[in-house]
């Protein structure tokens, strides 16, 4: 390790490694190429695709050998947006292997999100699907790309089109676009170039607690302790199946999707499709029947609308899924009666995990590969896993005690695989995380450890309100609010309130099938918080909503709706899936007397 210039830690100097060639040729080398490598399900599309190592060698290879016929050299950039289909990962592998830098960008982004991104990344080329497939309609990539390539001051070389011809069938420029397809067959095979471990392996943007995007750089090192993960957090072994239910373009699509399961020698299962609709509550639990899946990774959100819809699991009980052993959740914070339910549908331990975009994997969690205990106190993120030195500190900076609420930070250096810097923003890099903790990384995440060195993250720091000089964690009162048979879904965010300075403010979803009004039942939430938790928390607004507005990753977009409330200006991101949404809540706002100039931008 070379720490000579904290914050930029170096680790695994001199160092040498190509990801490709750790994911794919080693397998094959190995004997393994008549292996499944990857499992795409698509019930959107009604298609279902299997790729052996063999097959994803000869794919990743030649795509590379187009990419270098195209001018991609090691260090160079590579755009990639695309939906989840096995061909996303065949890009990412294929610019790796050339020792080139891929950025992916979420399959469906507005063309102005994307255009940000080729401006800042400079690619020398963006490869694209020319559609993406949702409950109902088909997404227009091809169309995007063409205005973001447009409106976008730089422009890259060329653009490589994975036609998906029997769903929407694309217009080529014929100065700019090469298809997949012929890019493939017109191809040699092209070998994996070495990279030093502290070269960059990809960029991938982030709004994170800012709004702006930030470009997240990390390191070919980053494959280290990601392939340990897989055996020592989710205990995976190589006979073993793993599906992680994401997008890429999310840190888990790169984590748990690509590199941390191929680099394993896994199968692994992609899903094109959502946890309900497609076509009903029960596509989680086929996967795992068809598949055989051994363990699973998906966020709380999916869980929560699954339960929304087949609360008794009438639907997932008519399929077998004796084969999974665990089921690992992160992203958003879990509720204790979402535990409850998936542990009992699911027949298995549900362990929630602490991690950031940031650092790529996580940092704490229940080690299923390491006999921590499978049943932790409820509510926890774990334990902090190995090379993190997790503190909690209070505002003055001194260390909290047990169970004491403060900011969760992590002692320098971050462990390997970790982000490396943000791409062409250094200082904003020092400032961001490491300044207002000297010698620290600063999460940005409130909450605590206990007596026995269990993590617990409350909130963003954003989220833990003040209420008459007393913090109060919002995941706290939603904890006893969720408790509530006739409540699916809740947020809770604070409002302004002129003499205690702050309140909480909760939005709920009502159970479909209650008998009770959103007045009696809101009467109910705020008995039940008063009781759980005390007057302190002084709940007394409660609002029934249709939906919650959530980003793409399933995380609740409660610093919109705050000031939404409180009539503070805001622009919609492009990373929110159901902006819609707020049209609604902002009625139900304005029926306690919030909202009453309502600045959404839609």
């Amino acid at each position: 390790m070379d720490n000579s210039n904290e914050p930029f830690t170096k680790w695994f100097v001199g160092g040498e490694l190509n990801a490709c060639y750790n994911a794919v040729d080693r397998h094959v080398h190995g004997g393994k190429g008549k292996k499944v490598a990857l499992i795409h399900d698509s019930p959107l599309t009604q298609t279902v695709q299997k790729i052996t190592y063999f097959e994803l060698l000869d794919k990743v290879s030649r795509l590379a050998g187009a990419l270098n016929k195209l001018g991609v050299r090691k260090g160079d950039r590579v755009v990639i947006y695309m939906p989840v289909v096995p061909e996303t990962i065949i890009a990412m592998l294929a610019v790796v292997r050339l020792g080139a830098i891929h950025s992916v960008v979420f399959g469906g982004f507005a063309a102005s999100e994307l255009a940000l991104r080729i401006e800042h990344a400079t690619p020398k080329v963006v490869i694209a699907a020319s559609c993406g497939v949702e409950p109902g309609k088909v997404i227009n990539y091809k169309q995007m790309l063409n205005e973001a390539i447009k409106i976008s001051s730089f422009k890259p070389r060329r653009c490589i089109i994975l036609e998906r011809g029997n769903i929407q069938k694309s217009v080529l420029n014929k100065n700019m676009d090469i298809s997949w397809d012929n890019a493939l067959n017109s191809s040699d095979p092209h070998p994996c170039v070495p990279i030093k471990a502290n070269d960059p392996l990809y960029i991938l943007y982030t709004s994170g607690t800012t709004d702006k995007p930030k470009g997240v750089e990390r390191t070919v090192g980053h494959l280290v302790p990601v392939a340990w993960s897989m055996k020592a957090i989710h205990g995976m072994e190589n006979d073993d199946v793993w599906w992680a239910t994401s997008d890429f373009g999310w840190a888990v699509g790169h984590t748990y999707m690509c590199y941390g399961p191929l680099v394993c020698g896994l199968t692994s299962v992609l899903y094109e499709g959502k946890p309900i609709r497609t076509p009903d509550a029960g596509q989680y639990f086929r996967i795992i029947e068809k598949y055989q899946v051994n363990a699973m990774f998906t966020v709380p959100t999916a869980l929560r609308v699954i339960k929304r819809e087949d609360p008794c699991t009438i639907i997932g009980k008519q399929y077998d899924i004796s084969s999974i052993r665990c089921l690992f959740l992160a992203g958003e914070h879990l509720d204790h009666e979402t535990k409850m339910w998936a542990e009992d549908a699911f027949g298995v331990p549900v362990l929630n995990q602490w991690w950031q975009t940031e650092t790529g994997y996580p940092i704490t969690a229940t080690c299923a590969g390491l006999d921590h205990n499978l049943h932790p106190p409820k509510l926890t993120v774990g334990l902090p896993f190995a090379g993190y030195d997790v503190r909690v500190l209070s505002k003055n900076g001194s260390e909290a005690k047990p169970n004491e609420i403060g900011d969760v930070v992590i002692k320098l250096p971050l462990p390997p695989g970790t982000f490396s810097t943000l791409y062409k923003a250094y200082s904003r890099f020092c400032k961001t995380y490491f300044r207002r903790y000297p010698g620290f990384y600063d999460s940005m995440d409130a909450g605590y450890i206990d007596e026995h060195g269990y993590v617990y993250i409350t909130a963003r720091v954003d989220d833990v309100i003040n209420v008459a000089g007393h913090r109060i964690s919002t995941a706290a009162i939603e904890d006893v609010v969720m408790s509530h048979p006739d409540v699916t879904d809740a947020a809770v965010v604070g409002v302004s309130e002129p003499i205690k300075g702050q309140t909480p403010l909760c939005l709920f979803i009502m159970r479909q099938d209650t008998n009770k009004s959103e007045s009696t039942l809101a009467k109910e939430l705020v008995s039940k918080v008063r009781e759980s938790i005390g007057p302190i928390a002084d709940l007394h607004l409660c609002v029934a909503v249709k939906e919650l507005p959530r980003t793409r990753s399933g995380k609740a977009c409660r610093k919109l709706v705050s000031k939404l409330a409180d009539d503070q200006l805001f622009e919609i991101p492009a990373t929110v899936e159901n902006a819609s949404s707020f049209k609604d809540i902002a009625k139900a706002l304005q029926r306690i007397g919030y909202a009453r100039n309502p600045p959404v931008l839609l």
